[in-house]
């Protein structure tokens, strides 16, 4: 009954499937964000040396990660959010870059997981875009 109320007052898609992505797409940049705060040391140590101010880009994009995550759930903020977070992991695509091409300096890490980092990179940009984009999708399959 709750969630229902929630559903309507947000204005959620109405495909279970749709509200599914949506709200496992916000809770995954939610928690990454949080990670940031939490786990600054990581981001850190994965950070090129060419970037400058390592720790406040860290603090940057986890905020961005936190907010944009949140604002995906409301349908004014939807499209604005899912373009700034698909430019956010535009973005950070480089240090995925250079963790692949530099496996030596991660050692903890498997290489696979480095090169699978890299195509999840693309999933997760088509996943929020396709999902903020889904309030439209929802609207143009009602004037079909």
């Amino acid at each position: 009954m709750i969630l229902m109320r929630l559903i309507r007052l947000l204005k959620l898609p109405s495909s279970w499937v749709h509200l599914v992505l949506l709200i496992a797409l916000s809770l995954l940049f939610i928690n990454i964000g949080i990670d940031h705060f939490v786990n600054p040391d990581f981001y850190r140590s994965i950070m090129p040396a060419y970037l400058p101010m390592h720790t406040e880009a860290i603090y940057i994009s986890g905020f961005f990660e936190i907010l944009g995550g949140v604002a995906i759930l409301f349908p004014k903020l939807r499209s604005m959010a899912g373009w700034g977070l698909v430019l956010l992991l535009i973005v950070v695509f480089p240090v995925n870059i250079h963790m692949a091409v530099n496996p030596d300096l991660f050692p903890d890490i498997p290489l696979s997981f480095l090169y699978i980092r890299l195509a999840l990179q693309f999933i997760i940009i088509y996943w929020t875009y396709f999902t903020t984009r889904l309030q439209q999708l929802d609207g143009l399959q009602r004037l079909k």
